[in-house]
């Protein structure tokens, strides 16, 4: 899989959100978009999981915004006042993560917004738990209402072993973090989400999600430590399904 590659043309405004300090630009296609800088935060890592993670959920039919690839040259942050986003912009020359930009979407909210469909619901926590997404809470759920779905966002902190040695049997350890899932309270059975999504996680459909990183994010890495992690995570879903529920006091 290729994303599409263009490049940004003008800085229009920060997204002051966490201590990435994503922006919002303009690109040559005209289209607006959510710029994930490399030189940010933990570096290219974090745009790696967002790529891997962000495709195979597509893969499986979940809504997430297009992604494309955005090169950044440092004239972008000349006009800039900004010191700190000066130096993010220089630090970020050459190749980066752009996220379209969905206008008017509402940020999900588990207390103001409508209950999502259960079976959507499931779907959501079954591929976080999948991909080991840490980020998707009541405090900070990465979920947009648009059009009347649910679209998925920021999917850099997913897939959190790449930033530690990796071990063996590092991808069939629990994942706790599944019982603060924003969506958990709303979700109807897991393991029947098990059974839609996990005979999808292919390892054509891995490969295919995990080929559009380009090779200079992963630092040396070798690719074939993602297809993996996921397949080896995919090969016995039901044990997080169980986690799933379990969290929820139905095991």
């Amino acid at each position: 899989m290729e994303l599409p590659r263009i490049d940004a043309t003008r800085y229009v405004t920060p997204l002051r959100e966490g201590g990435s300090l994503p922006a919002l630009v303009e690109a040559s296609d005209d289209g607006l978009y959510v710029l994930k800088f490399r030189g940010a935060g933990q570096g290219p890592k974090v745009l790696v999981a967002e790529v891997i993670a962000g495709e195979l959920a597509r893969t499986l039919g979940l809504q997430v915004p297009e992604l494309v690839l955005m090169d950044v040259d440092e004239a972008l942050g000349r006009a800039e006042p900004d010191a700190e986003i000066r130096e993010l912009i220089t630090a970020s020359v050459g190749l980066n993560l752009g996220v379209d930009f969905l206008p008017s979407a509402l940020p999900f909210s588990p207390a103001a917004s409508p209950a999502p469909d259960p079976s959507l619901a499931a779907d959501v926590v079954w591929f976080d738990a999948l991909v080991t997404n840490v980020d998707r809470t009541a405090r900070n759920p990465n979920l947009l209402e648009w059009h009347r779905g649910i679209w998925l966002i920021d999917h850099g902190a997913a897939l959190y072993f790449h930033h530690g040695e990796h071990t063996p049997g590092r991808e069939r350890q629990p994942f706790p973090a599944i019982a603060e899932h924003v969506l958990l309270p709303f979700a109807g059975s897991i393991a029947e989400a098990d059974a839609r999504l996990a005979p999808q996680v292919t390892e054509a459909a891995v490969r295919d999600a995990v080929s559009a990183v380009p090779a200079a994010w992963l630092d040396g890495a070798d690719p074939q430590l993602y297809v993996d992690y996921l397949l080896a995570r995919a090969q016995a879903p039901r044990a997080f399904a169980e986690e799933a529920e379990r969290a929820r006091g139905e095991l």
